[in-house]
């Protein structure tokens, strides 16, 4: 099912709420105009689905980030061997980890702010994977026992400030540089991306990325297992699995979508901060 945090301002509710989007999605990624949200009792990720009869049109709700990490953002760079030979460098023997921190996150929607610090703002498309229970040294052949699902994700990147700072802190973690949503998919198996799903983005409509997730040097479970052998993982953790090649500059004013098959479109315009 198709889990979304949202507020529906205009049934008087300004408090976050969970709920379970409705309904079958088109080649886009985009849910029938009838589509509407039912309402869930608490965050799903702790006290399990619990389904009120209390529902909104979809519509009419503004949706958030489907997860606030409740720790960190893990990102893997360079997953995708043609990514890492446009970024001019031999992919890395083993997975290339960075953090990004829960104040980067933003939702579907929300502006991506360009800050004056950087002359070359990036987008970078993914899959996202969200953690569902604290976990240490998990083998690969568990990984789906602490996954909770999986959503899209823009490791939005700071291409000059990644080049001078010689670390990655700046150029990734800045407000705004983690755009998640439009939701979680919590039904899917990691090998589902293992025989690959598409994964687009589009700057302004125009296609600039066309991958699949097949294409991941290492795979959704292979990561939990490496990740997660390094630093425990908390419920709401997210996983960002890498961006295949195709990466490129956004400017403000520009809309970016960021679509991965069976799970959905993720849009977001940039802005001058």
């Amino acid at each position: 099912m198709r889990i979304a945090r949202f507020t529906a301002a205009k049934d008087g509710q300004n408090e976050p709420a969970y709920g379970v989007v409705t309904g079958d999605l088109d080649q886009f990624g985009q849910p029938a105009e009838d589509a509407v949200v039912v309402e869930l009792a608490g965050d799903p990720m702790y006290v399990g689905v619990r389904v009120l009869e209390k529902e909104h049109r979809l519509a009419d709700v503004k949706l958030l980030a489907p997860v606030l990490p409740r720790s960190k953002v893990v990102g893997v760079g360079k997953n995708y061997a043609a990514h890492a030979a446009e970024m001019g460098g031999d992919q890395p023997a083993d997975p290339l980890l960075f953090l990004k921190p829960n104040t980067s996150v933003i939702g579907p929607n929300d502006a991506i702010l360009y800050p004056q610090q950087t002359s070359h703002l990036s987008y970078e498309g993914e899959l996202a994977v969200v953690i569902g229970r604290i976990c240490r040294d998990v083998p690969p052949e568990q990984a789906t026992d602490v996954i909770f699902g999986y959503t899209v994700a823009n490791d939005v990147t700071a291409r000059d400030l990644q080049k001078t700072d010689n670390q990655w802190a700046r150029a990734k973690g800045m407000d705004t540089f983690c755009p998640l949503g439009p939701w979680i998919e919590d039904d899917l198996d990691p090998q589902a991306f293992i025989d690959g799903r598409r994964l687009q983005t589009f700057l302004n409509g125009d296609v600039v990325q066309d991958g699949t997730t097949a294409d991941m040097t290492w795979d959704i479970p292979n990561l939990v297992a490496y990740i997660s052998a390094a630093m425990t993982l908390l419920p709401g953790d997210v996983i960002l699995t890498g961006t295949p090649e195709g990466v490129g500059p956004m400017e403000p004013g520009d809309e970016v979508e960021v679509f991965v098959e069976g799970l959905g479109a993720l849009t977001n315009t940039v802005a001058r901060r």
